[in-house]
């Protein structure tokens, strides 16, 4: 079938204390850790790499500061694996690290990789939802969830060049088989890779008309882990990149939050689940960007009281 998921990502970074506490108050577990680099973990077995160094078979960073330097993905077999290392290297150099996994670049500069899939099964236990003539909770009053755990990274998104977007965006899906769901002509391309089921696995975004990290999202159980994931994150400090709402295409719940190794961060939920029956949407100019976001006029203590 091909690529499954993101398997890893790295960002280099500058400020290497402020990005680990950033990403343990955001719920992911550190598993290594040095004076130039950390390693975090989702619970289905992600790796977000820190790096301060970033090691020579990454390419230079698409922009200036701390950003997103390489998108590994997962792949199910190794003859699919062999066959999607020899379609990006038939006219770019590609290298094979130590750990077996695959380093190449796409067509706006990204650091692009190939490697085995490793998914780690992991049980949600979402909390029972009442409503009339749907009760599925008796006599259990609910709790809070606590520390939100990201169950996976479920999509990435960057940005483009407007120049070369097209080209751009056949790097995806002629040579690693990802097919467009969405396609908004004014801002981007919304892409699910082969053997994912979410109406999106990857967005390439033209309308910045520049190369960088837009954001990466993060799935978490339900609605609840979203909002006091967000709440937990501004509590620590953080700062709120978008209010909470839920997006039009992909119709699932957010909540972003600025992060310090560049881009954005997304808790997600209750993303539109598409198979070969989703036939792609060409959309002549930009939908709304959400079906509804959080409004209020309690913006004050005063107003509060």
């Amino acid at each position: 079938m091909g690529i499954q998921r993101v398997e890893s990502v790295t960002y280099g970074v500058d400020d290497l204390d402020t990005c680990v506490r950033f990403f343990e108050d955001f719920g992911l577990l550190l598993v290594e850790r040095t004076d130039e680099h950390a390693v975090f973990e989702t619970l289905t077995g992600q790796d977000i790499h820190l790096d301060t160094r970033p090691g020579p078979l990454l390419p230079a960073a698409v922009e200036d500061g701390p950003t997103l330097r390489e998108i590994v993905w997962g792949v199910d077999t190794r003859p699919e694996l062999e066959r999607l290392v020899g379609a990006v290297g038939r006219d770019r150099n590609i290298w094979e690290s130590a750990d077996g996994v695959h380093h190449s670049v796409d067509e706006t500069g990204f650091g692009v990789g190939l490697a085995p899939a490793r998914p780690r099964s992991v049980g949600v236990a979402s909390p029972p939802v009442n409503s009339p003539g749907a009760v599925a909770r008796w006599n259990t009053p609910l709790a809070p969830v606590g520390q939100v755990r990201p169950l996976r990274m479920c999509h990435v998104a960057l940005n483009i060049p407007k120049e070369g977007r097209d080209e751009a965006v056949a790097f995806y899906t002629e040579r690693l088989g990802f097919r467009p769901t969405d396609v908004v002509e004014p801002m981007g391309v919304f892409l699910q890779a082969p053997g994912d089921d979410d109406q999106h696995t990857f967005l390439l975004c033209h309308r910045p008309d520049r190369a960088g990290v837009n954001h990466i999202a993060y799935e978490v159980p339900g609605f609840d882990d979203v909002v006091e994931g967000g709440n937990h994150m501004i509590a620590q400090g953080w700062r709120e990149a978008r209010k909470l709402g839920r997006h039009t295409i992909g119709s699932n719940i957010f909540r972003f939050l600025h992060a310090p190794c560049g881009g954005r961060v997304e808790y997600a939920c209750d993303m539109d689940r598409a198979d070969e029956a989703y036939e792609t949407r060409v959309h002549k100019s930009a939908p709304p960007h959400t079906i509804w976001s959080l409004r209020t006029n309690r913006d004050s203590d005063a107003q509060a009281r």
